[in-house]
């Protein structure tokens, strides 16, 4: 390790003042378990997973309350190893809601008022919940789903903000047993009815509108269109929003909020098994309907407890922030603070409006105290020039998250300079297969400039090369070789469970192929280097290709489509990359100003902001396969500078000749 390249160390009382360091004096005063390091007690968690995962499950007290020593966790832990086809804890049941409700306000700590969720808002003003607030509402929603009929399994689905309201219908849902899934206001029509059809919900939850910035969005059209897409539904739930006083009016026909919960209920809690869906959520849809992923109770509880506390080292005291949409896994991991005693902030709104102190000025006025964002965002501040440490008081922050990217070394090198010189930064990377990070920061190890700290305990991560052969100090693709609770229970429908393992097992057969480009120092220290896979990836968010060219080939005067995105290295902008797409015209068209604008508008009116390319470009013919798939990837490297040989086999096309117009536009991209 180079000392120069060592920004942040743990201090020498890492063990007494970290939540990980408490955890190590457990596992020696309760199981007499000593680690030397990190490494040691990394190496532990992935060998022998029953011990594990069990201390894991007593550690944070699952279950009901108890009064003194944790009950022992239901055995085994680990039924069957297999990957597909692991069984965690087949003997439990439990409740993801009753542990989060347990312990929001910090459990037997909290002082009365003491406020649990903070709801910040471009649309209204604050509003902010008390533990107590909290319980009685989501007792008052539960009532009122049950009065609407949804029970165990029944699926209730959101068309929400990141708001107060959208975490209390989510966690009533739970208490119930049902399933959540839920988009973001932005996403279009079509794009919501692709997820939300699949899995046919029984009850809609859905605003009337918001602001994005100072601009106002009506979304009663929208709301309309997906109701009359989803016809198994029997209830809807208007969550007035942009307008406060008569939102509900303009969803005809819907319950108001105000009525779900009118009456009061009590705060009960469906005992079920560890492997009951608690929520679907949903891939960015590459190669055809986004994946439905169902995770379950069990496992997204002791997963977000362990990387919550022993990661990030958020729990009570903490006020806990992540930027994201309902549409991201990120928003279901910040709505986890709760279970680990932490306040969660949450905000709805355009991060850049008017300008990018927004987040920093949000985070002095909530006190929070572990921030998160994307890569991309924490570029964009750099490249202003942004000094927050100067404009905001940040001296609670003590830790910063990054995701959504690889954060470079320049990124690393700024949130030091500028945010500040003694938080923990957390650059982790993970996905919504698992709903968390299979590597990322700790306080017990060092951050380096541009690197990530390490695995996550109980996440055995390797680079494998080619031949399935683990390697160090060269690129492989991430893998992982032993089973964690929180992988999918599967995904909705898939009956036979041929779609998960084509998902992630197909290439190396009982290991999990991840899709990202991944190389490992000796001491587990990594860095990311983008997918490799076609997954498109803008500004921290997935973007899938199916859904463009469903859009773009809609158009009569469209015969073919393909996407690329090309990553922003320097963090132009707002660290959006460039989005580039390929439009072949049908006989007699020609891909004009006209055509390209209204492309554009459709794909902003049917998907989102984020959909709409910087390019679109006219060619002759889309580089496919003798089976017929685009090459997208292979298209990103010739345009990226790989030899058009190097990156595509002509021999193996059903149109060679394809390739020249791309080989073309790299060569007038790469001329000054």
């Amino acid at each position: 390790m180079e000392s120069d390249d060592v920004l942040w160390s743990p201090p020498a009382d890492v063990r007494e003042h970290s939540r990980i360091g408490r955890y190590l004096r457990w596992l020696e005063e309760h199981r007499g378990l000593t680690f030397a390091g990190y490494h040691d007690l990394w190496e532990w968690s992935v060998t022998d997973l029953d011990a594990f995962w069990t201390t894991v499950w007593e550690y944070f007290e699952v279950g009901p309350p108890v009064t003194s020593e944790s009950e022992p966790a239901p055995a085994p832990a680990l039924a069957e190893r297999a990957m597909p086809g692991a069984r965690w804890f087949p003997t439990a049941t439990l409740n993801y809601a009753a542990q989060l409700l347990r312990e929001a306000g910090g459990r037997s700590q909290e002082p009365p008022g003491n406020v649990a969720v903070l709801g910040r808002s471009q649309t209204r003003g604050p509003v902010d919940l008390t533990a107590d607030e909290l319980r009685r509402q989501v007792a008052g929603a539960r009532a009122g789903l049950a009065r609407l009929g949804v029970g165990p399994g029944d699926r209730v689905v959101a068309y929400l903000p990141n708001i107060p309201e959208t975490l209390v219908a989510f966690l009533a849902t739970a208490s119930l047993g049902a399933v959540w899934a839920s988009c973001a206001p932005e996403f279009g029509t079509r794009s919501v009815l692709d997820r939300f059809s699949q899995i046919d919900p029984k009850v809609l939850l859905a605003i009337d509108g918001y602001r994005y910035g100072s601009k106002p969005f009506d979304r009663t059209a929208e709301v309309a269109a997906i109701r009359r897409g989803l016809p198994g539904l029997a209830a809807t739930v208007a969550v007035p929003y942009l307008d406060a006083d008569g939102g509900a009016a303009a969803l005809p026909g819907a319950v108001p909020w105000a009525d779900l919960l009118a009456a009061e209920g009590p705060l009960q809690f469906e005992p079920v098994p560890f492997d009951h869906p608690l929520y679907v959520l949903y891939s960015s849809g590459t190669t055809g309907l986004p994946k439905p992923i169902v995770h379950g109770h069990g496992g997204i509880l002791l997963e977000h407890m362990k990387q919550l506390a022993f990661s990030m080292d958020v729990g009570p005291g903490d006020r806990f922030f992540w930027f994201s949409t309902t549409g991201g896994m990120m928003w279901n991991l910040l709505v986890s603070g709760l279970a680990v005693g932490s306040a969660v902030v949450l905000f709805d709104g355009d991060l850049a409006s008017p300008d990018l102190t927004t987040l920093w000025r949000l985070a002095e006025e909530t006190e929070t105290t572990v921030f998160g964002v994307s890569a991309p965002f924490l570029l964009a501040c750099r490249k202003a020039g942004l000094e927050p440490a100067k404009t905001s008081d940040l001296s609670r922050i003590r830790g910063v998250g990054s995701t959504g990217a690889p954060l470079p070394p320049e990124g690393f090198r700024w949130v030091y300079e500028a945010v500040s010189s003694d938080a923990l930064l957390n650059s982790a990377s993970g996905g919504t297969d698992i709903c968390s990070a299979f590597v990322g920061a700790c306080p017990m190890l060092a951050v380096r400039e541009g690197r990530i700290s390490g695995r996550a305990l109980g996440a055995k991560v390797e680079a494998f090369d080619p031949a399935g052969r683990s390697v160090v100090g060269e690129l492989g693709e991430l893998v992982i070789t032993e089973p964690m609770p929180s992988m999918p229970v599967g995904f909705w429908g898939d009956t036979d469970g041929s779609r998960y393992r084509s998902a992630y097992f197909d290439e190396f057969p009982g290991v999990w192929r991840h899709g990202d480009w991944i190389a490992f120092d000796d001491d587990g220290s990594c860095v990311i280097s983008g997918r490799s896979d076609s997954t498109l990836n803008r500004g921290g968010v997935r973007l899938g290709t199916s859904e463009f060219y469903s859009v773009v080939d809609g158009f009569d005067e469209v015969a073919d489509s393909l996407v690329v995105h090309i990553e922003d290295q320097a963090g132009e902008g707002i660290g959006m990359g460039e989005l580039l797409l390929f439009v072949v015209p049908v006989a007699g068209v020609e891909v004009d100003a006209d055509l390209k604008s209204r492309i554009a508008g459709e794909l902003r009116r049917s998907l989102s902001p984020r959909h709409v390319p910087d390019v679109i470009h006219g060619v002759p013919g889309i580089p496919k396969t003798l089976s017929g798939k685009k090459l997208e990837v292979p298209v990103k490297r010739i345009l990226t500078g790989t030899p058009t040989d190097v990156a595509a086999s002509r021999g193996a096309l059903a149109n060679p000749d394809s390739l020249d117009a791309f080989e073309r536009l790299a060569a007038e991209r790469a001329t000054p």
